[in-house]
């Protein structure tokens, strides 16, 4: 396969490509709704959950066409979170990816708003008819209930509730992994097991992908805590030292800088060894674990 970075500019290519085609198909959106939508999700973003989508459909079956639709869900999921998560009453951020958030451009309202809309056009996408008649509907509703389950009060949104109470407090090595667990992995596990489920993944199959998810789910946020610390703000797009500013439970709170990058290493390694029984095709995973260690930002 290409160079990772090559591989993960192309991907964003089809998936942005997509989005694109979503955003202008839509009619009869307010004109401010649809400006704040399409602020925050076309921001920038790195679109890794799409993409991991994607690639683990690769991994059980090869042609990633047919899942784009989920992947793009996905990422409006994803976008939805990182809007409402940047509001005063939650981090209260003035910059994401270098611009300024969308309460910032648009106001309170209009972002509050924006979030919602593109949580349920989310799902709109995929509920399609057009998208899901040539899948097994049980698949297809069972990929939904887990992203459902995902974005919501068992996985982000209970995630997000445990991180706003624990501000401030001291808290042990296991709750900040159940706030990063739910917060951040529970979309990037769903994200991995739609592409397996939607690609006729057997169980086994579907269990070795969970693996993956939930352990770079739980790398990726520890180095986010790591950024946060000693990353760069020109590189990072937004302001280094605000988790301990805010009280917020993180890794290098708990187990200091050097534990912490251990720990992700040790979370890295264990979801690549849980891709073994894919052999090469499961290769764009691997070397995607190995980019969330390595990324700056």
């Amino acid at each position: 396969m290409p160079d990772i970075k090559i591989y993960l500019q192309e991907k964003k290519k089809v998936v942005d490509d997509a989005l694109t085609g979503y955003m202008s198909s839509l009619e009869g959106n307010p004109p401010t709704i649809q400006k704040a939508m399409e602020y925050s999700l076309f921001a920038g973003g790195k679109r890794l959950r799409p993409i991991l989508t994607l690639a683990s459909f690769e991994a059980v079956d090869g042609d990633p066409g047919r899942v784009l639709p989920f992947a793009c869900a996905i990422e409006l999921i994803h976008t939805y979170s990182l809007i409402h998560d940047d509001l005063p009453a939650m981090d209260d951020d003035d910059y994401r990816r270098g611009v300024l958030t969308n309460h910032k451009v648009h106001g309170e309202a209009a972002a509050i708003l924006a979030g919602d809309a593109l949580l349920t056009e989310a799902f709109r996408i995929m509920t399609d008819s057009r998208v899901v008649s040539s899948m097994d509907p049980a698949v297809v509703l069972d990929v939904i209930h887990d992203i459902s389950g995902a974005a919501g009060a068992p996985g982000m949104v209970g995630g997000q509730m445990a991180d706003v109470e624990a501000e401030g407090k001291e808290v042990d090595i296991s709750h900040v992994e159940y706030i990063h667990t739910h917060k951040t992995g529970a979309l990037i596990t769903a994200s991995v097991r739609a592409g397996g489920k939607l690609g006729g993944g057997s169980e086994e199959a579907i269990e070795s992908l969970s693996s993956y998810g939930r352990t770079i789910g739980l790398a990726f946020q520890i180095i986010d805590d790591v950024l946060n610390v000693e990353g760069e703000e020109e590189v990072l797009g937004k302001s280094v030292g605000s988790d301990a500013g805010r009280g917020k439970a993180t890794y290098p709170g708990v187990l200091g800088i050097n534990k912490s990058k251990e720990t992700a290493d040790a979370f890295i390694n264990t979801a690549i060894s849980s891709l073994k029984r894919f052999g090469d095709k499961a290769e764009p995973l691997k070397k995607i674990a190995r980019y969330i260690g390595d990324r700056k930002k």
